[in-house]
């Protein structure tokens, strides 16, 4: 599957649903709610996760945007679950599904088995990203990034990015690092991306997944700013005519 048929946009920005709530009916109310204000400051896609949230947040949200926003772009990722975050992606009309490692978090035998299950899983339906040296992954291949980030374009659609941590600036010197190896190759800035950087980050990225920045004070757990995101995607905007 080719980027640019997926998110049909030059620099595409996906918000982070983050699925906060107590309790699966007061999430789901929060995720209606999230989705639309999303989707009204000009977000490109929605990125369903449970981060806060389980599985059951994970399908109502699905089903609802299915339901209600299937002429727009969603998908998912259920945490350490590649084969279940695809599955759900096709049976509810997400176009891509995010893994936080796609290569180098695992030793050699069960990266044989990671791979065997990726090539059986994946027909070419889903638009998948996969991150290589990951937020909180460890590192256990024992080869080069150079290598890893091969491999792992070989199992994904696209390369996520990311620094240290949530909240955590991803570095630009790291984003050019894949760049550099990747090539065309479609890359994506995972984690850290606010206002200030977007320009500096988007200017060799192909796009980002963008979450405690659009929150309120920039927290994950606090509900979504329409005044952020909107903020946001007018200097997005701003670049995207800067590159016509």
């Amino acid at each position: 599957m080719k980027f640019e048929d997926v998110f049909k946009v030059k620099k595409p920005i996906i918000g982070m649903l983050h699925l906060r709530g107590k309790g699966n009916e007061a999430t789901f109310e929060i995720a209606k709610t999230e989705i639309q204000q999303m989707y009204d400051s000009g977000i490109d896609a929605i990125l369903v996760e449970n981060y806060y949230g389980d599985l059951i947040d994970v399908v109502n949200a699905l089903r609802w945007l299915q339901e209600k926003y299937s002429d727009h772009v969603y998908g998912v990722n259920v945490l350490g679950d590649f084969e279940l975050s695809y599955e759900l992606a096709k049976r509810y009309g997400g176009a891509f599904m995010q893994v936080d490692s796609i290569r180098g978090h695992l030793r050699t035998q069960e990266d044989k088995e990671y791979a065997e299950m990726i090539e059986r899983v994946r027909d070419g339906s889903v638009f998948v990203m996969g991150g290589v040296r990951f937020k909180y992954q460890p590192v256990h291949s024992g080869k080069s990034v150079e290598y890893d980030l091969e491999i792992g374009m070989q199992r994904c659609d696209a390369i996520v990015v990311t620094g240290e941590g949530t909240r955590m600036n991803t570095d630009i010197e790291k984003i050019r690092q894949f760049r550099e190896i990747i090539g065309d190759f479609p890359l994506i800035v995972g984690a850290g991306m606010t206002i200030d950087t977007c320009e500096e980050q988007l200017a060799i990225a192909d796009g980002a997944i963008v979450g405690s920045w659009f929150k309120e004070k920039g927290f994950t757990r606090r509900p979504v700013s329409p005044e952020r995101m909107t903020a946001f995607m007018e200097k997005v905007k701003e670049l995207r005519a800067s590159l016509k």
